[in-house]
């Protein structure tokens, strides 16, 4: 039976083609795209080793997407990896202090992100061709740091398309910052907020939710889309990764096939590892998916308990990236685990929305053995990089080992693969004062002395950086993102 997508949230279960959940972005109820079945993995396991990240991915994302030929799916997916990696390997695997590190951040802004991203306007551009759609698309992201650098970086001057980026001002890495007040293309437009992430997100959504305001803008031909990992077609193409360190681990012999693994993954939004429970639902042996969060650990709670509060402090940390109460892509887990029941997710998130906390049922409770969660504080994310450099040398950014100090338990348990989700120079500052406890203050002057330091070469994305034009930095009250976005649209 051919896939096609439905709401969480839709009780008269609608359902649309790929093409068109990837361009809507968000389902008019609010509720998420899931696709109406998760397809078993055809190859076999043995086999994994053997394919290229371009070969694998076709063969995953395939059943996915339905109304793509394969000639369009594989002209896709040559456009978005190639040369824009600075590995042929797109995510190498390597070995330090007892763990597997699958490399994220060989792409053009030096962040998993990239790994989604640089497919996702291929997929789009397609989709809107199939559906004939003339409305110029408007591509709205909230991001926490990495999202909006990536998204503009993969949609920078494609055609029929302009992206809008919301920032918390305060709260990303100063090279974070910088690589999006430095981004080129005539159709990239991004803003700080004076708030947090949670309020950006939220307020993206309230925009995607504002039929009015949607009606105005399809009189002036604009179509509202999204490059958060609400959009199915952002979640799906960070499946493929998985099964990707899966193969590698088999090619190098660390594992046998059918030998079931641990991830152990930073997260915030929640879309990372949830693409590894749909990895594991196609047939990939994963015995835990390992949630590993910050200090912001509103997950940690919930895996441990069952009850989602978000009415909690909100942390500015070293990890900026997970700095999230309200992590969106839980609502597709919450669809499965009511076994597929829009009625149990829509009562879930309303009561997030109007009390800011609900509590799962106890059946629910039992489906959640496919996880375990653990968090690390500030201090233990900086002992951890401090740990791993001592071993080899080899430097971690803070998220990633927010994920390497939660899976030290689980090491025992399985050989344990830690998702390596930033290059460390995207966080110079936290990673010098990580190192030699010499706090610096200045992005540009911390990624000298950390490259002093640690003697890694500088990825192509900062050595572009060093010598790119800044841009103005716009700053705006979260109540005025929907007034900026017709000021770029209509040049007010």
């Amino acid at each position: 039976m051919e896939i096609r997508y439905q709401s969480t949230r839709d009780l008269n279960a609608k359902k649309v083609t790929a093409s068109q959940a990837i361009l809507q972005g968000l389902s008019p109820d609010g509720g998420l795209y899931v696709p109406t079945e998760i397809p078993a993995i055809k190859t076999p396991l043995t086999e994994l080793a053997k394919l290229s990240y371009q070969e694998l991915a076709f063969k995953i994302l395939k059943p996915y997407l339905p109304d793509f030929s394969d000639q369009e799916l594989q002209t896709c997916l040559t456009a978005a990896y190639g040369s824009n990696f600075d590995t042929s390997t797109i995510a190498p695997l390597t070995e330090h202090a007892n763990a597997f590190y699958l490399e994220l951040f060989h792409g053009p802004t030096i962040a998993f992100k990239d790994l989604a991203l640089q497919l996702l306007p291929h997929l789009m551009t397609v989709a809107a061709r199939k559906n004939k759609l003339k409305a110029e698309i408007v591509i709205l992201t909230a991001t926490s740091g990495d999202t909006g650098k990536a998204a503009m970086e993969g949609f920078a001057d494609v055609p029929q398309t302009k992206i809008i980026v919301f920032y918390p001002k305060d709260g990303v890495s100063p090279i974070q910052e910088k690589q999006m007040l430095t981004q080129k293309g005539q159709n990239t437009s991004v803003f700080g907020i004076a708030g947090n992430f949670d309020q950006a997100q939220t307020n993206v959504k309230n925009i995607f939710n504002d039929q009015e305001f949607k009606d105005y803008l399809a009189q002036h031909n604009y179509r509202f889309s999204s490059a958060n990992s609400i959009n199915i077609g952002r979640l799906l193409p960070q499946i493929v990764y998985y099964f990707y360190a899966y193969g590698q681990l088999l090619n190098a012999g660390k594992i046998t096939a059918g030998q079931a693994i641990n991830f152990s993954v930073p997260t915030g939004n929640f879309g990372d590892i949830l693409a590894g429970y749909y990895a594991k639902k196609m047939g990939l042996p994963i015995k835990k998916l390992i949630c590993a969060s910050n200090k912001n650990h509103v997950l940690t709670d919930f895996f441990n308990s069952g009850t989602y509060d978000k009415q909690r402090p909100f942390y500015v940390t070293s990890s900026p990236s997970m700095d999230i109460l309200v992590s969106s892509n839980l609502e597709r887990l919450l669809y499965y685990l009511s076994d597929r029941n829009p009625q149990t997710t829509r009562s879930l998130m309303e009561q997030l929305q109007h009390k800011g906390s609900y509590q799962i049922s106890a059946a629910m409770k039992t489906k959640l053995t496919d996880f375990a969660a653990g968090f690390a504080d500030e201090n233990q994310t900086a002992a951890e990089i401090k740990r791993v450099f001592a071993v080899d040398g080899t430097t971690l950014d803070p998220h990633t080992a927010v994920a390497s100090y939660v899976a030290q338990e689980w090491l025992h348990d399985a050989p344990t693969v830690i998702i390596a989700t930033a290059s460390p120079y995207k966080f110079p500052q936290a990673v010098w004062s990580a190192l030699t406890t010499t706090p610096l203050a200045d992005g540009q002057q911390a990624l000298a002395e950390l490259q002093k330091l640690i003697k890694l070469p500088y990825p192509p994305a900062i050595k572009q950086l060093l010598t790119a034009t800044v841009k103005d930095r716009q700053s705006i009250a979260p109540t005025k993102m929907k007034s900026a976005i017709v000021d770029v649209l209509f040049d007010h």
